[in-house]
């Protein structure tokens, strides 16, 4: 009986799989229109890429028939093992194996085969392939690395609710997709989240007074022009390039002593204040050095390239560190400014970008002529810069360097980068050992993105730079526009900003970063018009709210439907209470400081040895300035911010992670920072001369940015009268509960009514709205 079950139930199961392309078929889409004209790149990949590259893409070692798809060539070319046969012919799809094999039902012939558990084409995919064959098969060069090309708008139904050039390819694509944008979010949320995208800081009541009485159409940009003005706007800015840059406070390796890098931290403050330009600002950092009388500023610019990891440790091989150092230098310009995984390369070549070996060492050689050496000095003792070193005395920061901010006039030393005036050859890297030289490499830049046309450019990191920054160049601007793109909207049109290349994710609006890109490099590289251009679009103005229609059409909202609603970065969490309670010293620039941290956190991860061996709290001014100046050390990054997905800046990142876990609460509940400016924020509140109302009402203005709801303040007041009454019944200890934090305490205030108001204010920021652009 059991047996006779089991071939009922195969049975069954075969009618499944044979019904499967009409009826059971995950993600179906055979009612949805064909587009016009189908594209190899955004249509035909990435089937191919999913279904067949497997066994017949890049990867010599696992392909099967000698077919290879990915390539036009040898998809084109006569079967080898078919006599007679060819995958694709264009123009007729009927004598095209590859279109037979994908719409067979025979499970001896069709592709994917079943035992390659790769699923079966859909029936829109089929006809998808079907259309492309019709059109001629035509392989295109993969999109990231076709020069951007600045498309005409397209046309939309809804002219009115555009703002600028953003919004008619976004809601292009809405309306292709049978969706609507949201309103425009109320002003309370849509200033906290200005401030927040522009300066990292909430708005102070103030701000929202004034704004809330701005009744005039042009109310919303005003405060966009004042923000972007603000120095807070350059701090902003630069925290992302930060993560680009790994910026630490320390070596890392084995006893991870300081260093002093954060001059450069100053200037890129400055940078993005006094708006350089992206080109330049690239040129610099990467080349500054080797410019025409170059300044120290524009040598400072490319300490960039030295924030990499660098060991103290005694016994190692020099060379083999110095490999190292040239290896996290070209991954740190493939990934933070071309968008590749060029790292890939390294040891062979790689398995689905056109970047072969050679070509990696041929970009390395760039690097490979600087002073820089593996291993600089006695293990015994440290110093807070390695050769080359730029040195910064008081008359410079007094002259040029302003920007720099240093209370003292001891001269300060920064890893610098500079050239040797004799050339050192350059090898491939035989499995990328640095002791298995192979044939020499000349300096070149990438062939699959642009030619480097050595009449234009020269063979060195000036030439690396010009390269780059050429407008011919189809990453650079790209790259740039999608990371700012990233900051504001909370994922780039790429997503996967750090892979522009044939793995990577395919833009959700090709267009739209097209013409961002071009538009970018035809005013200028001007960064803070594009970050206007960005803000100022109706895109970016709606509302949060999501209906269950969106919901289930737009899960992660791809389509820009509604506004962006993201957890606030680890650093501007800390801004956020800080500021909102009066603690936050605005001061720009300067040394990092250290804030409070769980004891024994360095102790328990150290050497022994060097300055950083024990974990020294700062004090005054110093414990209460941006998340941005929190010491980083490089072996035991900061808990707090680490828990909430700070970059370890170990190496170039480009994306932060994205979690949530209960450490977090544990944190916003429990940190004494977020208790300390709870404490003060109460003590200041309870001594003004209102009602508990008012106070609350004002708490929960500053903190999160908005006048409570009815409800929330009734909420809010009875829990203050239920700890009111613990406190004067002494069930609770309200000089305890105030004892929190260094910061000075408010006199002749109600204990009881101070400690009421400051469980009420943790409450307020433990919210998670609180701590969410809304």
């Amino acid at each position: 009986m059991l047996s006779g079950r089991i071939i009922i139930i195969s049975a069954f199961a075969a009618l499944i799989i044979f019904f499967a392309p009409s009826c059971f078929e995950k993600g179906e889409k055979s009612s949805q229109n064909l587009p016009d004209k189908i594209s190899y790149n955004f249509n035909i990949r990435p089937i191919l890429s999913d279904k067949c590259f497997k066994c017949h893409g890049p990867d010599a070692s696992h392909r099967q028939a000698h077919l290879r798809l990915d390539i036009g060539d040898s998809a084109l070319a006569a079967l080898k093992e078919t006599k007679g046969a060819f995958a694709i012919v264009p123009g007729k799809p009927e004598q095209s194996e590859l279109l037979k094999r994908v719409t067979s039902l025979d499970v001896t012939y069709m592709m994917p085969p079943p035992d390659a558990h790769l699923g079966m084409l859909t029936d829109y995919e089929k006809k998808l392939f079907r259309k492309w064959i019709e059109q001629g098969g035509k392989y295109e060069k993969h999109w990231a690395f076709a020069v951007p090309v600045k498309a005409t708008l397209p046309e939309i139904t809804n002219t009115k609710w555009a703002k600028n050039e953003i919004d008619y390819f976004t809601l292009h694509r809405m309306e292709q997709e049978g969706l609507q944008p949201n309103e425009q979010a109320d002003k309370e949320r849509l200033l906290k989240r200005i401030c927040l995208d522009l300066t990292g800081l909430p708005p102070s009541i103030e701000l929202m007074d004034q704004f809330l009485a701005d009744n005039n159409d042009n109310a919303y940009e005003k405060i966009v022009d004042q923000l972007i003005a603000t120095d807070q706007y350059g701090e902003k800015m630069a925290m992302h390039w930060l993560d680009v840059a790994r910026y630490a406070d320390s070596y890392g390796y084995q006893d991870d002593n300081i260093r002093t890098q954060w001059p450069w931290r100053d200037w890129v403050i400055h940078a993005f204040n006094k708006n350089i330009p992206y080109d330049q600002f690239v040129t610099w950092q990467i080349a500054g050095d080797m410019l025409p009388n170059a300044t120290k500023e524009q040598i400072l610019a490319t300490a960039f390239f030295r924030n990499h990891k660098y060991t103290e440790e005694g016994g190692v091989v020099p060379e083999e560190y110095r490999i190292e150092y040239l290896i996290d230098k070209t991954k740190t310009y493939g990934k933070g400014i071309l968008g590749l995984t060029v790292e890939c390369a390294q040891c062979h070549d790689h398995k689905y970008d056109p970047f072969k070996q050679k070509d990696y060492y041929s970009l390395l050689a760039f690097f490979n002529n600087t002073k820089e050496v593996g291993y600089e000095g006695d293990v015994s003792i440290s110093k807070p810069a390695k050769m080359p070193v730029l040195l910064i005395d008081s008359n410079d920061r007094k002259n040029i360097l302003s920007f720099i901010q240093k209370k003292d006039t001891a001269t300060m030393m920064v890893s610098v980068l500079g050239e040797r005036d004799t050339l050192r050859k350059t090898f491939l890297l035989n499995r990328g050992r640095y002791d298995a030289p192979g044939i020499e490499v000349q300096p070149n830049a990438l062939p699959a993105v642009m030619k480097f046309d050595t009449t234009q450019f020269p063979r060195n990191r000036l030439g690396l730079a010009m390269w780059t920054v050429n407008k011919n160049n189809p990453l650079t601007a790209r790259v740039f526009v999608n990371q700012v793109w990233q900051e504001f909207f909370g994922k780039g049109i790429v997503k996967s900003s750090g892979d522009f290349g044939m793995q990577g994710e395919l833009p959700s609006h090709p267009e739209l970063l097209d013409w961002l890109a071009v538009d970018f490099m035809d005013h200028g590289w001007d960064i803070k018009r594009l970050v206007k251009q960005m803000v100022m679009s109706a895109t970016y103005r709606q509302s949060t709210k999501i209906t269950p229609e969106k919901l289930s059409k737009d899960p992660d909202n791809t389509f820009l439907s509604r506004g962006p609603r993201n957890r606030l970065p680890a650093e501007f969490i800390r801004d956020l209470v800080l500021s909102s309670s009066g603690l936050l010293v605005k001061t720009i620039g300067g040394p990092s400081m250290k804030p409070y941290q769980p004891q024994g956190l360095w102790e328990s991860a150290t050497s022994g040895r060097g300055v950083l061996a024990t974990y020294i709290q700062d004090h005054n001014d110093s414990l209460y300035r941006r998340g941005m100046y929190t010491f980083i050390k490089l072996t035991v990054p900061p808990a707090s911010m680490t828990m909430f997905d700070a970059s370890n800046r170990d190496q170039c990142e480009v994306k932060r992670l994205k979690t949530n876990t209960p450490l977090q609460a544990l944190i916003m509940m429990n940190d004494p920072t977020v208790l300390e400016a709870s404490r003060v924020l109460a003590e200041k509140l309870t001594a003004e001369q209102n009602t508990a109302t008012d106070k609350i009402t004002k708490a929960f203005r500053l903190i999160v940015c908005r006048k409570p709801s009815d409800k929330e303040l009734k909420t809010l007041q009875d829990y203050y009268n239920d700890q009111l009454q613990e406190f004067s019944e002494k069930k609770l200890d309200a000089q305890k509960t105030l004892g929190e934090g260094e910061y000075k305490h408010v006199k002749n205030v109600d204990p009881n009514n101070a400690a009421s108001l400051m469980k009420v204010i943790s409450v307020i920021y433990n919210l998670e709205e609180t701590i969410t652009k809304t």
